[in-house]
């Protein structure tokens, strides 16, 4: 399992067939009277259009590589997956190694607001005692990770996540981190590779107990909250879980399409008392990771992971008397109204919880949205756990 150096280099040629493409394509009819920042309806089209001006105007592909490329950035084959990742050795030196797993549709840059704070933390008015050295895997099938030849579910990545932690890296024990799909593996983790993982920390609950745990009246209340909101916002999951290769056939060929896609779910997503796209991610950050699907051509094998559940056989429930034994740590940002995170009592019987926040601001995509927050509460965990 040989480690080769990577860095970002997108041809001229494919930039140039992708940018045509935004600039062909063409927009479906949209209902009278739809308000200029109006979602209701899956997409806002004003905002989209101006999406698209921005795209094909003012973004500058090439300063983002740049930056991109400030990162050091391997690939490794394990288990014939090729394999993408950040390995940032920060003020830690190697001792304090945590593994950050980021889900759909984000990439490894939704922890790029949190990649300098976690390793270099004296930079940003904290204590080197609690650096990280980072390590940032790109998802099988996602960004410059190969595709894999069939759908890889979540229990099946940490596996290779041990690999690469124990048997590549050469790390003894390790924290792991997640929040969306890293957080169902993060939970795979803690439970099959509890020899090597010292602790986990999630942002949202993946793997949980059974309908049995439903024995309060906060927990039916949450039980109910969900299932409605999965009702309104989750014919996507339903789709890419059933049906994904429907999905790849009509977004592979196009671009915009492709964002339009993704951009609903991050407006959806995020919390909002931040002000909406602009004001918590803004075009460019957000154009950035959707680039990691559209230019490695990688939209198609990012959905497979949700069937790669069904074809795995992992679910999202815990086994029957089953527990999260590790040190576990849950943030509970309040500003994720699709996934609402549960009553605290649950995540207890399910997980060793040593750690609980109740944050200020933040949705789905945490690490993204509220980096200080983020940041601050795994140096919190880490000390909590002495890890």
């Amino acid at each position: 399992m040989k480690i080769s150096p990577f860095s970002i280099a997108i041809s001229d040629e494919k930039l140039a067939a992708v940018w045509q493409k935004v600039a062909d394509f063409t927009w479906p009819d949209t209902p009278e009277g739809e308000a200029a920042n109006d979602w209701t309806r899956g997409a806002a089209t004003d905002w989209l259009k101006d999406f698209q001006r921005f795209w094909l105007a003012e973004y500058n592909w090439r300063a983002v590589e740049a930056e991109l490329n400030r990162w050091a950035q391997f690939q490794v084959t394990i288990d014939g997956q090729d394999l993408h990742f950040l390995h940032v050795v920060g003020e830690a030196g190697g001792k304090r190694p945590l593994l950050l797993t980021h889900g759909w549709p984000g990439s490894v840059f939704e922890f790029h607001k949190v990649i300098e704070p976690l390793a270099f933390p004296s930079r940003h008015g904290g204590s080197s005692d609690d650096a990280f050295d980072l390590i940032i895997p790109s998802l099988p099938g996602y960004s410059f990770s190969g595709r894999p030849s069939q759908p890889i579910g979540p229990r099946t990545t940490a596996g290779l996540w041990r690999k690469l932690m124990v048997d590549v890296l050469g790390y003894r024990h390790f924290l792991a981190q997640g929040g969306d799909w890293g957080s169902v593996v993060t939970a795979w983790l803690g439970l099959d590779h509890a020899d090597v993982v010292s602790g986990i920390h999630l942002n949202m609950l993946g793997l949980r107990p059974d309908v049995s745990s439903l024995t309060t009246p906060e927990r039916v209340a949450w039980a109910q909250k969900s299932a409605a909101m999965m009702q309104a916002h989750g014919a996507y999951f339903h789709l890419q879980t059933t049906r994904p290769q429907m999905l790849a056939m009509a977004l592979s060929d196009t671009p915009f399409g492709q964002a339009a896609w993704i951009l609903e779910k991050f407006q959806a997503w995020s919390d909002p008392a931040g002000g909406g796209l602009d004001a918590v991610f803004g075009k460019k950050d957000l154009l950035t990771n959707i680039l990691h699907y559209v230019l490695t051509d990688r939209f198609a094998t990012s959905v497979w992971f949700y069937r790669g559940v069904l074809e795995e056989g992992s679910g999202y429930f815990l086994p029957k008397g089953t527990r999260i034994d590790v040190p576990t740590g849950f943030a509970n940002f309040p500003g994720d109204k699709v996934y609402p995170n549960p009553p605290r009592d649950l995540v207890a019987e399910a997980y060793n919880l040593r750690h609980w926040s109740n944050l200020a601001r933040g949705g789905h995509f945490a690490a993204w949205e509220a980096p200080d927050l983020f940041a601050e509460d795994l140096a919190r965990f880490g000390r909590t756990i002495g890890a």
